[in-house]
């Protein structure tokens, strides 16, 4: 993806958060400048990879595949695999008309996926084999706003804004915006997006950036290169 498609990405993204009357952190707004000049204070927020994601799965084609994603708070995963602290984390998402976020599952993550406003928010489900992969005959169980519902294979929920579905672990999911663009929450346990993610097609979490301009705010994957 172009530095400019991604920076045009973020403003539209800016503006939809806003009409819902949501409010981003005050890092979110942070320059390159400024968030140099903030480090190592904010070494915390560049471990736990919060802020901006805005990802096309490294296919080039951000329309079809793609999805816009801010992390608002991400915990430790000692704490989550010692019971205990900060084993939690917090996303904004933002899916698109149509726009499909790919088929996958996590092996630690378990997650509540929010319709917080705009059109449906549509969900594809299918179970695993007994050895955790995609398994296009098994269906499974998941709970909306605390109440179980059973699921066939390729099932496709969808969830009107205010409702929820739980998803955990071997939970394969695909979702998009069903009839329009959609606000999306995300409530889980540590999310750690390097290793937790299996897609079942061969594709990347993160996309990969041509530098035709500066960068209107950083990236989690820019962290690396960009912080140090």
């Amino acid at each position: 993806m172009k530095r400019s498609r991604v920076n045009t990405i973020m403003a539209e993204a800016e503006e939809m958060i806003a009409q819902f009357g949501f409010r981003l952190p005050p890092f979110a707004w942070w320059s390159v400048d400024e968030f140099r000049a903030a480090m190592p204070e904010a070494r915390r927020v560049v471990s736990a990879r919060m802020g901006w994601d805005i990802t096309d799965y490294g296919q080039g084609d951000f329309d079809r595949l793609g999805l816009f994603l801010f992390t608002l708070r991400n915990g430790e995963l000692t704490d989550l695999r010692t019971g205990g602290g900060m084993a939690y984390a917090e996303k904004l998402l933002i899916s698109r008309r149509d726009q499909i976020s790919p088929m996958h599952r996590h092996i630690v993550k378990a997650e509540d996926i929010i319709n917080r406003g705009g059109a449906g928010l549509a969900v594809q489900l299918y179970g695993s084999d007994p050895s955790g992969a995609f398994d296009e005959s098994a269906g499974g169980i998941v709970f909306c706003d605390g109440i179980p519902r059973v699921f066939t294979p390729g099932e496709i929920i969808v969830l009107p804004p205010g409702e929820s579905i739980t998803l955990r672990p071997g939970d394969w999911h695909a979702f998009w915006g069903e009839g329009g663009d959609v606000l999306i929450g995300e409530v889980s346990t540590v999310n750690d997006d390097l290793s937790d993610n299996i897609f079942r097609d061969p594709i990347g979490r993160f996309a990969e950036i041509e530098e035709d301009e500066a960068p209107r705010h950083l990236l989690v994957s820019d962290y690396d290169a960009w912080l140090g």
